[in-house]
């Protein structure tokens, strides 16, 4: 492995994985990279070809005679590379120095960074001053770097900005002001990695983290795509958030949700993580046909797979061979055969029925209380009991049908009671026959109510038992065949079970006979390049905003260069090494002088480096839309935390599911869940594919239609319009209005100041916060009747209406403040 050099003379030289293939990604790999069949001119740009084209073009040395040269800056069009006609920007002139330095300092390949081994690494040397700053090994690699860019680290925060810069980060919400209280009294020279382990220790660590991977998996509520039914998964969430808080080794996390199914004797939460498989969007019947909507759900499981754990756009080699990355058409049909043999055909879900109304489609394991075990078993036996006597009876009377009477009957009944006497014995035992009728008649018309009521019951009983959808292969393996062009009905040649050559080699367990299990074991094998390299990279881009690869959804070929190779690889190593311990990795982060400098930088820093990618300082990013809403609740007492359960719908305006829903959806229309399960975590809010909560996806939260490795950022009109009029935002700024008023304290605002944002207001905020309670005093004392109204549903004895409104408009100034909304 090549890695760059300590001191100034790395910064002269240029390196293909950093300098050079970014450029050849960009613009030449489409005609010269890895797809064999597009390929143009029998020339390969990504890698040294065999037949020596590659060496020949880039002039041995001298960028004089390169024919790359030339050609990338020749005016010519029918020269010029890129092409016109290919509508690639042409290179910049300062592109086109680096290629020139390149190729005079001897145009050296190197193997692609991040399909290298993962190797442990030597730590930095740093001098006396990197030495007395440093405080663990990330600051090492971080400095060195800061080192060759001429750039110092910041100081570090200050305490109270800590507590909720860890709080926020390792649990989504803010410090109280006990913890904050706590921590600034305690002087101990631990006090800082106690309360790093006091928040790693919280349950509500389990639920920030598990909000990260329900993106990543593109966890819903819904099927999505045209119906876009009802679909029950949320064991698998309560399995996720469970799995972070027991801190499970990341490698038996990606092997459960892989092919726990699989393992022997699986245990029920196995099993629920093998509902991984299942989280993919599904065609509702008569959509689509069968054939095609399994191969769409097939593709969706791969392309997961190779996002969630590999980092990879694997489905660029669905149609064709993957025009970047060295993965051929047929290399993801052979990922695709792991797939392709759930036991369930078809898999398009149904539109009536209980299971349909529970939200699940087959196979699925049922995961019941004690107590509602016991209910069932109950109303079964109940059920087959009166069912047992309801057959009897039918029974009976098939044996003893009802005779209907005719003429004849009619006219020999009349003979015989006028020439013969009748036996006393034949006409009782015809009433007895009739009388029983009568009585097994009206039993019959019982039990049929009985059952009905019995089975009513059960239903409604079965709607409300947990159960999880899970993985299970068919027992017949189905073929699995390349789809030219991504076509379902174009099958081409047929492949076995395999793995892109550009790996290390697939181990089964019984050779010939790969498994998915296989497949799961061997994405976490110490020898996988990029399980571990992708992981650390995005629990660095939850601690800092921006992974140490930007681009943590692909850390392929069209992926950015990593801003610290070096650390990002140490990292990697140590994840591996410590038994893939998500804790420890945080933890190790976490406690770094990187992760604890203040964030504020002035115009000249700002202008060095605006993405912050030297760590010379915090990073300062807005919070989650989850993060916000969470915050609200939790510090206006509303929050209500209880872990896992079923999906939850807080208040949302009306109509709006009614816009995108066909009504032949179900549901098709959004009625709002009551009391407190309306105030539970984000973590939990319904999410329907066809219109995910606005709360959320205002504040760009993904549809969740396919993984989301990263969320995108932005800063709207639209979106301060929400927090200040949204009902939740309004009735957690009533609640802490309520509190703040009944308290005996010397200053509210400095209290709410606190409980909002973990700091105290200086003298500025302070009298900017008194003038505009001053003004909505003034406005409020003007008009009761809307603070009347404002108040109406709010009890709050012995406070008048208008100082409470007062106090409400400027609590809900307070959640709008920037500093509220932005993790720094």
């Amino acid at each position: 492995m090549i890695w760059a050099q300590d001191g100034n003379s790395a910064e002269r030289e240029i390196r293909f994985n950093r300098d050079i293939r970014p450029i050849l990604a960009d613009r030449c790999f489409h005609c010269h990279g890895p797809d064999e069949a597009d390929r143009q001119a029998d020339l390969r740009l990504d890698q040294l070809d065999e037949q020596g084209h590659t060496a020949g073009i880039l002039g041995g040395g001298n960028a004089e005679t390169s024919e790359l040269v030339q050609r990338i800056i020749s005016t010519d069009p029918d020269v010029v590379m890129p092409p016109p006609d290919s509508h690639k920007k042409p290179l910049t002139p300062e592109e086109v120095d680096r290629f020139r330095a390149w190729i005079d300092q001897g145009a050296a390949y190197e193997s692609f960074w991040a399909f290298n081994p993962i190797e442990k690494l030597a730590l930095p040397s740093l001098d006396s001053e990197g030495e007395d700053w440093m405080l663990n090994p990330i600051d090492r690699f971080v400095w060195r770097q800061q080192e060759r860019e001429s750039v110092k680290p910041s100081p570090s925060a200050d305490r109270r900005t800590l507590i909720r810069r860890l709080a926020l980060d390792l649990t989504g919400l803010p410090p109280s002001p006990e913890e904050i209280d706590r921590f600034l009294s305690d002087g101990s020279s631990n006090s800082y990695e106690a309360i790093v382990d006091h928040y790693l220790g919280s349950s509500r660590y389990g639920e920030h983290m598990a909000r990260y991977w329900l993106d990543l998996v593109r966890f819903a509520d819904t099927n999505g795509i045209h119906h876009d039914h009802y679909r029950d998964l949320t064991p698998y969430r309560t399995w996720v958030i469970k799995s972070f808080n027991a801190n499970l080794p990341y490698d038996q996390f990606v092997r459960d949700q892989v092919a726990g199914d699989l393992l022997d004797d699986p245990s029920n939460e196995q099993l629920t993580a093998s509902g991984f498989n299942r989280l993919h969007m599904i065609i509702d019947r008569g959509t689509m046909l069968p054939e095609e909507s399994l191969a769409r759900n097939v593709i969706d499981r791969v392309t997961a797979v190779g996002t969630a754990f590999m980092g990879l756009t694997v489905g660029c080699a669905v149609c064709h061979d993957h025009k970047y990355d060295p993965i051929t058409s047929k290399e993801f049909y052979q990922l695709y055969a792991f797939f392709n043999n759930l036991d369930a055909t078809p898999e398009t879900g149904g539109r009536s029925g209980t299971d349909f109304q529970r939200g699940l489609q087959p196979p699925y394991i049922e995961l019941p209380s004690v107590e509602q075990r016991t209910q069932r078993e109950d109303l079964e036996k109940q059920i087959a009991s009166a069912n047992v006597e309801l057959q009897s009876l039918k029974k009976w009377f098939a044996a003893n049908p009802q005779e209907t009477p005719t003429k004849q009957k009619t006219q020999e009944a009349a003979d015989t009671a006028s020439d013969e006497p009748v036996e006393k014995g034949g006409t009782d035992s015809r009433q007895a026959i009739v009388a029983e009728r009568e009585i097994n008649a009206a039993r019959q018309k019982e039990l049929e109510a009985e059952i009905k009521s019995l089975t009513d019951r059960r239903n409604k009983l079965l709607r409300e038992i947990p159960a999880a959808m899970v993985m299970k292969e068919r027992s017949e393996k189905r073929p699995s065949h390349v789809m030219i062009r991504g076509a379902y009905d174009q099958l081409g040649e047929e492949v076995q079970r395999g793995t892109p050559a550009f790996l290390p080699p697939l181990q089964a367990a019984i050779p010939g006979e790969a498994t998915r299990l296989d497949l799961a074991r061997w994405l976490v094998s110490p020898e996988h390049p990029l399980t571990a390299r992708v992981t650390v990279n995005r629990y660095w881009q939850q601690l800092f905003g921006v992974g140490l690869v930007k681009t943590s959804e692909d850390l392929g070929a069209q992926g950015e260069w990593p801003s610290h190779p070096d650390l990002l690889d140490f990292l990697a190593y140590e994840f591996i090494d410590s038994g893939w311990d998500v804790k420890r990795l945080m933890k190790l982060m976490v406690m770094s002088q990187t992760y604890r400098q203040r964030s504020e930088a002035n115009p000249e820093q700002y202008a060095k480096d605006p993405e912050n990618r030297l760590l010379a300082r915090g990073s300062r990013y807005r919070l989650d839309a989850e993060v916000i809403r969470d915050q609200m609740l939790a510090v206006s007492g509303l929050l209500k935390e209880s872990i896992g359960g079923k999906s939850v719908k807080p208040p949302q305006p009306d109509g709006l599911w009614q816009s995108v829903a066909l009504p032949s959806s179900f549901p098709n229309r959004f009625v709002a869940d009551e009391g407190d399960e309306i105030r539970r975590r984000s973590v939990y809010t319904f999410w329907k594919r066809g219109l995910p909560p606005p709360q959320m996806t205002i504040l760009n939260a993904p549809a969740r239609e396919e993984c989301v490795a990263r969320r995108e950022r932005t800063n709207t009109p639209l979106q301060a319009l929400l927090l200040m009029n949204e009902q939740q935002s309004l009735d957690a700024a009533k609640m802490l209005a309520v509190e703040l008023c009944s308290r005996d304290s010397q200053d509210l605002i400095a209290d709410l100041y606190e409980r909002v944002t973990g700091r105290l207001p200086d003298e500025s905020e302070s009298r900017m916060l008194r003038l505009a309670l001053t003004d909505f005093e003034a406005y409020y004392e003007s008009n009761p009747e809307l603070a009347a109204e404002l108040m109406r549903s709010v009890e709050a004895k012995g406070i008048e209406a208008e100082r409470l409104a007062a106090w409400t408009m400027l609590v809900n100034a307070v959640f709008n403040l920037d500093i509220a909304k932005t993790r720094s």
